[in-house]
């Protein structure tokens, strides 16, 4: 999908600060980020939600989860704490169409999210 701001990230159209990846996920850090660790963990393969990647590609969706631990454990947070969040649909809070993984620690992350 050329209009989709994560498909270009993956084709390198767009500059992402990388921190990790797979052959089939790139882990990246947040442009806003909400936290000192915050970077989003995506499908390199265009799935408009997380819940999309689990149904057409179950392996896909666990291996976005294990590169977001990776990513976890990389970014220092794996034993101090940390969230993994994926917003689904408008009022889910989701702001682009393509799947991805919130990872957020680096701070106390309290509740509600914010």
């Amino acid at each position: 999908m050329t209009d989709c701001l994560f498909c270009r990230i993956v084709a390198g159209e767009i500059p992402a600060d990388v921190v990790a990846r797979t052959d089939r996920a790139l882990a990246f850090r947040d442009i806003q980020p909400q936290a000192p660790v915050h970077v989003l963990v995506i499908p390199a393969d265009h799935h408009a939600d997380v819940p999309a990647v689990s149904g057409a590609d179950p392996a896909l969706a666990a291996e976005m989860l294990a590169l977001a631990a990776r990513v976890a454990r990389e970014e220092g947070v794996a034993e101090t704490g940390h969230r993994l969040v994926a917003n689904t649909g408008l009022e889910g809070g989701q702001s682009v169409s393509h799947a991805h993984i919130h990872v957020l620690g680096g701070r106390p992350l309290g509740w509600p999210p914010g």
